[in-house]
């Protein structure tokens, strides 16, 4: 019997919802911090082995996925992440904390990587925009809670509760997953070498994006990194040419109407980022709001997301996907820039707006560029392109940590206390704002990129 569409985007919703709910582990870092008697820094790991691990197999989970069935693969990633997010909550030393939130990694990019080639196949191909929609509602739903959700759970029962909330969610999830679609699937091979090509050059361009904000790393090791990312991904390019079932095909990126929405979406999530790295200090030590006043406020940028996913889908049917692309990066560059030249008197609400504004713009580019990368790559590789939407997204949010954080530094130079602060904090929001505008004004050089059908 076939599964109305709506309660199937709920389950896969539900799934996918594991991800953005990883929010919550951020509040309750000073506890974990306190309870294994780390070193500041230290803590740090916990995120780092969790996004290493994740982003490195997103691609090869979508084509694990396009081979032997996403509801399978789905189903996979639902049971580890149980077990990971169990472990997390249970483990007895900090070694084996990291060990389980690696096995977190797995589990996520397992499940994350099919969940949109999952929503598309619950709608008929003609509504596969309102399939992506829906989609990216629950994760927005599930980003804007997460932060409470974290407070809450802190609170009553320690940070353990982070993890084990997501235990039942798993199962719950795993237990309707068999109401899902699973289409017979052609017999293909799997590129073992093109996978672990992939899978190292992604984890090793994630640690040297990481690495390059640790002070107590040298720069020399991030740039070799970055230089060994770059000559295994010149690695996978010539094997992919060599065989007949690449992970995905290098080929796609030489096409300027697919790699400049694809960088695009980079750079969006790279800037968009800064709200969730700076924009909290600036609400508690400028604005002087409380913690819930400050995330309320924070709030804002997903619940503009959840206005922005479902008025992509209508403007992508009216507009097409290539313009709503470029008006969701305009959006977020125009709701960024004028945060540069907030201070102690801007007005809380006039925050709240611009938030709401770059969350809208979030959620139009996040439909309609994922849109894009579907309708691309043919119908039997929506694993692949659901992941690489997911990958570019990862790519510009560990980029933007980076970056950032070394933005703020510059503009505080020469300040001290809270001027310095501010000075940073303007410096590095007209920075990400200016340059996303100015980025997108270049790729104009192609029009066809965004305005041709």
């Amino acid at each position: 019997m076939a599964i109305r569409p709506a309660l199937g985007l709920v389950i896969v919703g539900l799934g996918a919802s594991l991800a953005p709910l990883d929010i919550a582990v951020n509040v309750a870092l000073p506890a974990i911090t306190s309870h294994f008697r780390l070193p500041l820094g230290d803590v740090q790991w916990l995120v780092i082995c969790y996004v290493l691990v994740y982003g490195s197999l997103m691609l090869v989970a979508g084509k694990l996925g396009d081979l032997f069935g996403h509801r399978l693969i789905f189903q996979l990633g639902l049971v580890l992440s149980a077990v990971g997010c169990a472990a997390c909550a249970a483990a007895p030393d900090w070694p084996l904390f990291l060990w389980a939130r690696a096995g977190q990694g797995v589990g996520t990019a397992l499940a994350l990587a099919c969940t949109p080639a999952l929503a598309t196949s619950l709608f008929p191909e003609s509504q596969r925009t309102k399939a992506l929609a829906g989609f990216a509602s629950s994760m927005a739903l599930a980003a804007a809670v997460g932060p409470f959700l974290g407070g809450v759970l802190v609170e009553l029962w320690g940070w353990p509760a982070v993890y084990w909330v997501r235990v039942p969610i798993a199962l719950v999830t795993l237990a309707f997953s068999g109401l899902l679609p699973s289409p017979r699937r052609e017999q293909r091979p799997f590129d073992a070498v093109g996978a672990l090509l992939l899978a190292a050059c992604m984890s090793t361009l994630l640690l040297s994006l990481v690495l390059s904000q640790r002070k107590e790393v040298a720069g020399p090791w991030a740039l070799a990194l970055l230089a060994i990312a770059l000559f295994l991904i010149a690695t996978y390019v010539r094997h992919a040419g060599r065989v007949a079932e690449p992970i995905i095909r290098p080929a796609l990126f030489a096409n300027a109407r697919f790699a400049v929405p694809n960088l695009l979406n980079v750079l969006a999530n790279l800037a968009g980022f800064s709200i969730l790295l700076l924009t909290p200090y600036y609400l508690a030590n400028v604005l002087k709001l409380t913690a819930l006043g400050s995330g309320i406020v924070l709030a804002m940028a997903f619940g503009g997301s959840l206005l922005g996913a479902p008025l992509s889908a209508f403007l992508v049917a009216r507009i097409g996907q290539r313009p709503t692309v470029f008006a969701g990066v305009a959006f977020v560059g125009l709701a960024l820039l004028p945060l540069g030249f907030t201070g102690i008197d801007t007005p809380v609400l006039l925050v709240a707006f611009l938030l709401i504004l770059e969350g809208i713009g979030q959620g139009l580019l996040t439909v309609a560029y994922t849109d894009i990368v579907t309708a691309t790559l043919p119908p039997r590789d929506r694993g692949v392109a659901g992941s690489l939407a997911l990958l570019t997204r990862t790519l510009g949010i560990v980029s933007g940590a980076s970056v950032l954080t070394a933005l703020q530094a510059h503009g505080a130079e020469g300040f001290l206390g809270m001027a310095g602060f501010l000075a940073g904090y303007r410096f590095a929001f007209t920075v990400a704002g200016g340059g996303l505008l100015l980025a997108l004004l270049l790729s104009c050089l192609w029009p066809r990129v965004w305005f041709a059908r």
